[in-house]
């Protein structure tokens, strides 16, 4: 679709929901529909799903939606990540096979990326896979991995070459979480949650044709999908505000996005909670102490600077622009951000910022931002992966000496 004007969309997606929308349908009879139609990813290709909008005009379609409290695709945890990978690098079958069922939501995924020994520095990567005749055979193990517990696939990093350089011998594959040979382990956190898993693979079968991209394209192809996973961590999430709408469809998809949002109920805290530090100030009446107020002033002057600086990477995706450093500099600013944050609630309650429990300030919401601040600094790639991909991108400056080069089975590592 080609130079169509904003009016032109909003009164074609108007007019198609005046006579789709049904909130008596079922989730996925609704989510079928709404695939069929491309309106559900209106700038994906007309091919796979979508309308072949300008991203910029996506805001559009979304507003029409939310006017009239239509539900949109499955969206939740990395589903779209996978689907924009496999826009960018897989097969026509692998495309039909997976695209509309994410999209639907009928399938969950996770990414079998970090391991153990080899968390930020992904190109470490040992879990192996061998070809046998059409299956490949994968050994190893992977961690922190979010909601492996009840995904259906995964997206898998694995080396296939080891007398190939680090970064030039590894693959990318769909794998089936939920066949033998896969031992998923949740993963206990400090702050009470358990959002992660390991995941063992003994001799677990990937076919032929779940290779996505070529062999050895591992991580060009996982570069894809972390350049879209770090645009999504700069803060700028929208939460959904349908609220208690009435409807079969909303029913199901308030089940749905439980359990698909369990494993995440304490991404808010880990970003700082900046939301409440003018209140908490209030409330406590450190707003009255002139330290405090300095430190709040600074947090607020960061928090604000990450959110234009996000806004703007936004606007380059609307304008189609690829995909650039920017989804570094705004993790890195969130990290900041997430850091400040902590240190100005520690300020503000003080020693009770350690309490939890129902009588603890804010039910134990401010312990649980400070123990689980320092996972934003880790996740996604560690602030020191961030600096280094600015310093290279950005600034130009030269890239680091090396002592990893050569076949990898050379390489010394943990």
């Amino acid at each position: 679709m080609s130079k169509i004007s904003e009016a032109d969309v909003r009164a074609e997606v108007r007019t198609w929901l005046a006579a789709n929308w049904d909130a008596e349908l079922s989730l996925l009879a609704w989510r079928n529909k709404l695939v069929d139609s491309g309106w559900g990813m209106p700038q994906w290709p007309e091919a796979w799903y979508g309308r072949g909008l300008p991203v910029g005009l996506v805001r559009v379609v979304e507003e029409e939606f939310a006017n009239i409290g239509a539900v949109g695709v499955a969206k939740s945890g990395v589903r779209l990540l996978v689907a924009a990978t496999l826009l960018d690098h897989g097969t026509d079958r692998q495309k039909e096979k997976y695209l509309r069922r994410i999209l639907t939501g009928e399938d969950t995924w996770c990414q079998l990326f970090s391991e153990p020994g080899s968390g930020s520095d992904l190109a470490g990567a040992t879990t192996r896979a061998d070809l046998h005749g059409d299956l490949w055979l994968v050994n190893g193990q992977k961690v922190w991995t979010t909601s492996a517990h009840h995904a259906n696939h995964g997206v898998l990093l694995a080396r296939t070459d080891w007398d190939a350089p680090k970064h030039e011998g590894m693959s990318y594959f769909v794998i089936d979480i939920k066949q033998p040979g896969v031992d998923v382990q949740p993963l206990k956190q400090m702050n009470g949650h358990a959002s992660f898993n390991q995941v063992f693979f003994t001799d677990a079968q990937v076919p032929a044709e779940n290779l996505v991209g070529r062999i050895g394209d591992g991580w060009k192809v996982a570069m894809t999908t972390l350049a879209h996973e770090r645009r999504g961590a700069d803060g700028l999430s929208t939460p959904s505000k349908r609220g208690a709408r009435t409807g079969r469809i909303y029913v199901e998809e308030r089940t749905e996005l439980e359990t698909a949002n369990q494993p995440y109920k304490w991404y808010p805290q880990r970003a700082g909670r900046v939301d409440l530090i003018l209140d908490r100030a209030k409330e406590t009446g450190a707003n009255t102490e002139p330290h405090i107020r300095q430190e709040i002033a600074k947090l607020m002057i960061l928090a604000k600077s990450a959110e234009w600086t996000a806004r703007r990477a936004r606007a380059a995706q609307q304008q189609g622009r690829p995909q650039g450093p920017e989804g570094s500099l705004g993790k890195l600013a969130a990290s900041h951000v997430a850091r400040s944050a902590a240190h100005v609630h520690t300020l503000i309650t003080g020693a009770d910022a350690l309490l939890t429990g129902t009588a603890s300030p804010r039910e134990g919401t401010i312990a649980e931002i400070l123990v689980s601040v320092p996972a934003i600094s880790i996740a996604g790639g560690t602030d020191e992966i961030q600096r280094n991909i600015i310093a290279e991108r950005v600034l130009d400056l030269p890239k680091e000496p090396r002592f990893d080069t050569g076949p990898f089975r050379n390489v010394r590592r943990n």
